[in-house]
């Protein structure tokens, strides 16, 4: 296994130097920090592969550990505990607190050594997972660059969704799934020819059949990754209709998710007020009309345009 750039947090001298004679056994790169606010200015310049931390006297390591895992540029970092402190109560607290592992002293240095190593490999494997994710994400920005008419599109889809999705209580799960739908509902269309993508005026039977290909396409493009399973209704659905007349599956009434039926609200919405190379952008309230009116032809779910109408006039 590759060396790991490990970050050792311990505020006693004699330790730190055992765990920094330890880990350069396996090659580890180690660096040594003594208190809570120099392991968290660490990790927020240049993070690690790991945190194995020691600052217990005082409590600190919990903190640190809490601070780590609370923030979304380090929750995914491993953080180790090392503590001589025994007791349940004292291991709860650092489960809590989001360790990854919690070794108490003495500790066996074969045992230590093999638990960082199962950390790293899991590290290993979370990063290629993100940046596999990163190419997806920015494929959906790849489209978005394809058509000067769409620039800022997606950035207004996950912040509309997601301040819907918040005034409708949703889970945190629910809002990250719906920011990340913003900027991929469309990734498809990366399938889609540019004379079909770009024509200003209206699709032909022909092309319209291969535009309406791009939402399979794009739940295919995010298949691949387990993180991108909350996404995939909202790609493939974003254009379903509750009359059964939307594509690509013609869906209707509960059958399309709720996720999807927030995206293709806000898809509209930002469609109708924003410029196109053949008509202005419409006022917000004519747009209102439009979505009114489509929950009239039963495409959309009345209550849900509704809330979407007050949420516009208060919060967008």
């Amino acid at each position: 296994m590759q060396p790991a750039t490990i970050l050792v947090a311990d505020d006693d001298q004699l330790s730190a130097e055992r765990l920094i004679d330890l880990l350069a056994l396996d090659g580890h790169r180690v660096e040594v920090v003594r208190t809570r606010e120099a392991a968290l200015d660490c990790c927020a310049k240049d993070p690690p592969d790991l945190v194995v931390l020691d600052l217990m006297a005082k409590g600190d390591g919990y903190e640190v550990c809490r601070v780590l895992k609370t923030d979304e540029a380090t929750r995914l970092l491993p953080v180790i505990i090392v503590t001589a402190q025994t007791n349940r109560q004292q291991r709860i607290r650092g489960i809590e607190a989001g360790a990854d592992d919690f070794i108490c002293k003495p500790f066996d240095p074969v045992e230590l050594r093999a638990r960082i190593r199962s950390l790293v490999r899991l590290k290993r494997y979370t990063d290629e997972l993100e940046s596999a994710e990163a190419v997806i994400l920015g494929l959906g920005a790849t489209i978005e660059a394809r058509d000067p008419c769409t620039q800022g599109h997606c950035q207004r889809l996950a912040h509309y969704a997601t301040t819907f999705g918040r005034t409708l209580g949703l889970s945190s799960r629910d809002l990250e799934a719906l920011s990340r739908g913003g900027f991929l509902h469309d990734i498809g269309k990366i399938a889609v020819p540019d004379n079909v993508l770009l024509k200003g005026g209206k699709l032909d039977p022909q092309e319209t059949r291969v535009m309406r290909e791009h939402p399979i396409i794009g739940d295919s493009l995010c298949a691949g990754l387990r993180s991108l399973r909350d996404v995939r209704p909202i790609v493939r659905h974003h254009h379903e209709r509750l009359d059964g007349s939307g594509y690509p599956d013609g869906l209707r009434e509960d059958e399309v998710p709720l996720l999807a039926q927030i995206v293709g609200i806000v898809d509209v919405f930002d469609a109708l007020t924003t410029e196109r190379p053949y008509r202005q952008a419409l006022p917000w309230e004519d747009a209102y009309a439009v979505l009114q009116d489509e929950s009239v032809k039963c495409w959309r779910d009345p209550a849900l345009v509704r809330s979407f109408v007050d949420v516009a006039e208060t919060k967008l």
